[in-house]
């Protein structure tokens, strides 16, 4: 390698390039700045910003494990800070407009309000303006300072020697901000490049647009200035949550795509995992085992309420999606939970909550408390599951737990599944393979494909098993429409779906009798709905 006569292939390039930082003549400000800065973080950083302002030639010459030895060039530290200029340049000009108040300052820096007042009594580090009424307004200038300061602290540095070197390199008439090694290479609060306000609503507009065009690294800039600007649970509530809701109604309204909702799903889950990761430790006494019920996928909400709980300070113990009945019970005498929270958004998956309700919460006598969006649209299902239905929004539910955990509550008033119904599930589960089996039958002479078949299937029998559960046949329509949707989306066209459905209609009327026939007359109603062609 060169220059470098300690490297050792079996060694990561990381140490490898330390150890060549280290063996650089001892005076060499090169030396200084990279043994000060090179970490695991910003030495793929810095090895990145070398590489891009590179030519390709140049690329070829570098000498990869000590990173700053660059063959074709004689004065190595002057060429470091040429490529920290030229990387830095939209930085010169940082913004000096008051924008900010003391509480987006804290969220961005950490730094504690007392602290940063003491500085600018004593030092006069930073100088922010101030309102009519007197409260501070900083600029992304400021942010920078106080940024620079603390990073001088974690050195070793006071904070009065911290004022005194800032100080004297204005002196020298260097900008402090700017000297390659006291660089922290962190970027201004706000990148006005991708947004300028900071309304929330406008930040989640931003956000949706770049999900939509697919722009992953414009979409993470959004989240992590709308985090420096606003507490945790306003990002997760009234940025991530209702912009997922927004692209979902676009997607059921055909505006957006499937791969575009996954895609911003994919990227909202993403940082909600990092901040589940980042939670600080429980401060009170009260034990949550939260997941989803068997065969639901969606985790956003309970992954969303995980994160805000924890920073109340519960211990929440996270399982995430399709959790399996079969092994809950075991689970529940592991974790010995003072609370089981589980959020269903389809009926049928509902219908599964209402089992582990009955089967585990009850029988362990630990509370259970559930949500998601088929309560909301259909409430009259909290009336089924024996538990407490946790609110419409993530900011009530966090206020029931709340509640739970510290006072408890009266038992819910839960309605009885009519022993009608009870007897028209047994008899649909027993004759629900031959109505399959006797609908494919008419269909497949009829040249349908059999993918359409299984997809259409798949959520109608599903949704029909779980109505007659919650002992309620109505609450299938209110399904009705968004699984049509949803088969719609599978490219299944209409007149295959209504042909679909009149096949199963008189499968149906061939095996179900007695009380399940009352499925079969709801069949009928559906079969000849004209809201399939509106769907359409």
């Amino acid at each position: 390698m060169g220059m470098c006569g300690k490297f050792n292939e079996k060694r990561p390039l990381f140490q490898n390039s330390l150890m060549c930082c280290q063996n650089l003549n001892k005076t060499s400000p090169v030396r200084r700045f990279l043994c000060k800065t090179l970490t695991k973080t910003n030495f793929f950083l810095i090895l990145g910003l070398v590489i891009r302002h590179l030519t390709s030639p140049a690329r070829e010459k570098i000498d990869w494990c000590g990173l700053c030895l660059f063959t074709n060039y004689k004065d190595r530290h002057n060429n470091i800070r040429k490529i920290f200029k030229v990387e830095q340049k939209h930085m010169a000009s940082l913004s000096e407009s008051p924008t900010y108040n003391l509480k987006v300052v804290v969220n961005e820096t950490g730094i504690k309000p007392d602290t940063l007042r003491a500085w600018e009594r004593r030092y006069g580090l930073p100088s922010p303006n101030r309102t009519g009424g007197g409260h501070r307004l900083y600029s992304e200038k400021d942010i920078a300072i106080i940024k620079w300061l603390m990073a001088r602290q974690d050195e070793g540095l006071s904070i009065s020697r911290a004022v005194k070197l800032w100080q004297s390199l204005e002196a020298e008439g260097e900008s402090p901000l700017f000297v390659p090694e006291y660089q922290e290479m962190t970027l201004p609060v706000v990148d006005t490049a991708v947004f300028s306000t900071t309304q929330v609503d406008d930040i989640r507009s931003a956000w949706i647009n770049a999900c939509l065009r697919f722009d992953e690294a414009s979409a993470e800039r959004i989240l992590t200035q709308a985090f420096a600007l606003y507490q945790p649970e306003t990002v997760l509530t009234r940025l991530l949550q209702r912009a997922l809701s927004e692209i979902g109604d676009m997607w059921f309204q055909d505006k957006v795509t499937v791969q575009q909702e996954h895609f911003a799903s994919a990227l909202a889950m993403r940082r909600l995992n990092t901040l589940l990761a980042a939670s600080p430790a429980p401060t009170r006494s009260g034990r949550v085992l939260i997941g989803c019920p068997p065969h639901e996928d969606h985790t956003f909400a309970p992954l969303t309420l995980t994160i805000m709980l924890r920073y109340r300070g519960w211990d929440l113990v996270y399982l995430g999606a399709n959790v399996p009945l079969g092994r809950f019970v075991s689970t529940v005498e592991s974790v010995k939970p003072n609370l089981i929270i589980l959020t269903a958004q389809q009926l049928y998956t509902a219908a599964k909550l209402f089992e582990v309700a009955k089967n585990v919460a009850a029988e362990k006598n630990v509370m259970l408390a559930f949500g998601g969006r088929i309560f909301n649209t259909v409430p009259r299902l909290r009336q089924r599951i024996p538990g407490y239905f946790l609110g419409e929004s993530m900011e009530e539910a966090t206020q029931t737990v709340d509640r739970l955990l510290s006072f408890g509550m009266a038992p819910p008033t839960i309605k009885r599944v009519p022993d009608f119904y009870l007897k028209a599930l047994e008899i649909f589960r027993d004759q629900q393979s031959f109505i399959e089996g006797h609908a494919w039958s008419l269909l497949r002479a009829d040249g349908m494909s059999y993918e359409h078949y299984t997809n259409a299937n798949l959520h109608l029998s599903r949704d029909i098993y779980a109505a007659l559960t919650f002992g309620d046949i109505e609450f299938l329509s209110a399904e009705i429409a968004w699984a049509e949707k949803l088969l719609l989306n599978y490219s299944m066209p209409v007149e295959v779906m209504r042909q679909y459905l009149l096949a199963y209609h008189t499968a149906a009327q061939e095996h179900l009798h007695g009380p399940a026939e009352l499925v079969v007359d709801w069949l009928s109603e559906v079969a000849k709905n004209p809201v399939l062609a509106e769907t359409a």
